[in-house]
């Protein structure tokens, strides 16, 4: 049996992981949301549900014991907090595997004018993306870090990847297929260890996300 803890498990990248999870036998999900009114009542028999925020420590190490890895889509101003509080509760409680995703652009590693537009729209805000991304890479854990190109809703699994010091590829890509990637690792956790992934749709560069 494998145990997975999931934070921000009401994220829309989450809701496609846990879906995909919800079948696999041998999997037993922990699903950390801060909202109740979230629930939908219809969480798979897998999984069980704990309320709370990753910034409460006790909370978070006791929802972290057993794990056998730990899948973070958390947001926010103090995303670097939170990701400090998670790697700290990793630590204290010997969990070493960890997915986490961010955003592109914080390595200003996108080319062209897409990346003068990404940096001009959301440019500020991926500080604590950054910091957060530091954090990880020198946790000593075994991380793996996702930052996805431009999200979509399309019902569609179609990506590619490149590495951390790779320029970034295309400008979007479906929320279902960065999920595919997280349900891989989960299911196969030394894939991709130590690695630092931009995540887009082949064949969608441009200035700009199609949808903008």
């Amino acid at each position: 049996m494998q145990n997975v803890l999931i934070l921000g498990a009401n994220g829309q990248i989450s809701k496609w992981v846990v879906k995909a999870l919800a079948n696999e036998q041998n999997i037993s999900q922990t699903l950390l949301l801060r909202d109740p009114r979230k629930l939908t009542g219809n969480e798979p028999a897998n999984a069980k549900v704990v309320i709370g925020n990753v910034l409460d420590k006790k909370l978070l190490k006791s929802s972290m014991a057993g794990q056998d890895i730990v899948y973070a889509n958390l947001t926010g101003e103090d995303l670097d907090r939170q990701a400090q509080s998670v790697i700290a509760a990793m630590q204290a409680t010997g969990v070493r595997r960890l997915v986490f995703v961010l955003a592109l652009g914080i390595y200003d590693e996108v080319p062209g004018k897409f990346g003068e537009w990404n940096n001009a729209i959301i440019g500020e805000d991926l500080k604590p993306f950054r910091r957060a991304a530091d954090a990880i890479e020198s946790s000593g854990l075994d991380y793996t870090i996702l930052r996805p190109a431009w999200l979509t809703d399309e019902d569609e699994v179609d990506y590619e990847l490149t590495d951390r010091d790779e320029p970034f590829k295309g400008t979007v890509v479906s929320r279902k297929s960065v999920a595919d990637l997280i349900v891989k690792v989960i299911d196969s956790p030394a894939r991709h260890v130590a690695a630092n992934l931009g995540v887009n749709k082949a064949h969608t560069d441009g200035d700009k996300p199609y949808f903008m």
